[in-house]
């Protein structure tokens, strides 16, 4: 379920329910004929029906609170608590609202490692950067290729009222700025790839399941969190 989940938020990041059918949880998106078209080709028990009133609010009820590495983290339609530390992202057109193991586990692991300059490689919507802002990382780059998650990750800053520079560029190929902690939290292959540029010295990696681990010629395994089927790891270089 979670697998699905994530691979569903992912692509309707603005129309994802779960609800109990006879015993059995069901996840359904608000899409339309193409989107349709892609749930059917993914998946073997598909159905489908007209929508009803009040649909356009109803994805709200799939994005809940969460917390990691002593953070909240939420949408902006719930209200924060006033005692803790928070991170408000709003779900909508990059993927990463703050819910996925992918992104708690390494905010999780980021907790755990002494303070730096941090580099968020394939930012998303830039929720892992102002987490790490939060939790006291400076300075805080944050990079994707895609336009819209620059727009994302800079609007999402701004919402947490922390400081984050965030540009695009292509993780393996463009100039990278030298940090102490890279963080990645992409598909595996690119992670790897990554590892292999030396742009920290340390890396915290997720973004692939609790089966697969990165292969990192010249870098030693030091952490691991497994969250709900996921994975992330650190990664220090070595000298």
């Amino acid at each position: 379920m979670e697998l699905a989940a994530a691979w569903l938020v992912e692509r309707f990041p603005d129309g994802l329910e779960e609800r109990d059918a006879g015993g059995l949880s069901e996840l359904a998106v608000f899409t339309d004929g193409t989107g349709e078209s892609a749930v059917r080709a993914a998946f073997a028990d598909v159905s489908s029906a007209p929508v009803l009133p009040g649909w356009e609010d109803r994805w709200k009820d799939f994005h809940r609170p969460v917390r990691a590495g002593g953070l909240w983290i939420g949408p902006p339609w719930i209200a924060a608590p006033p005692d803790e530390a928070v991170v408000v992202a709003d779900p909508g057109r990059a993927f990463g609202t703050g819910a996925h193991p992918t992104t708690r586990a390494c905010i999780e692991l980021l907790g755990r490692i002494e303070r730096g300059s941090v580099l968020d490689a394939g930012c998303g919507s830039g929720v892992v950067s102002v987490a790490a802002a939060r939790l006291g990382f400076a300075p805080v780059v944050a990079v994707d290729l895609d336009e819209v998650a620059v727009e994302v990750a800079t609007e999402t800053a701004r919402r947490n009222d922390v400081v984050v520079q965030v540009f695009r560029a292509d993780v393996l190929s463009e100039e990278l700025p030298v940090v102490d902690i890279v963080v990645a939290n992409i598909e595996l292959r690119i992670v790897e790839q990554l590892l292999g540029r030396s742009v920290a010295g340390v890396a915290v990696t997720s973004g692939y399941l609790e089966s697969e681990l990165p292969t990192a010629p010249g870098w030693t395994h030091s952490d691991r969190l497994e969250l709900e089927g996921w994975a992330a790891d650190v990664f220090a270089m070595r000298h």
